[in-house]
């Protein structure tokens, strides 16, 4: 992923909140960002579960993605 293409998906994620809100668990700046930090924790046991080839301490626009998409359903 380019940081092009992580533009885009930051205008979409942003389109999807304010579209979508009832669907995001941690709706607030607050909540949010703790999701985040537990997500960033846990992503690489994410990625191994799945099979994924990704190393989670490189960081790539794609891990970014991933992280702040985590972030807005994790509990």
């Amino acid at each position: 992923m380019t940081r092009i293409e992580f533009i885009e998906f930051l205008k979409e994620f942003r389109k999807d909140l304010k579209e979508n809100k009832t669907n995001w668990k941690n709706r607030t700046l607050e909540d949010f960002l703790e999701a985040m930090e537990v997500y960033t924790e846990d992503i690489q046991g994410f990625y191994d579960n799945m099979k994924m080839n990704v190393d989670a301490d490189k960081p790539t626009w794609e891990n970014f993605k991933t992280i702040l998409k985590g972030a807005s359903i994790y509990e």
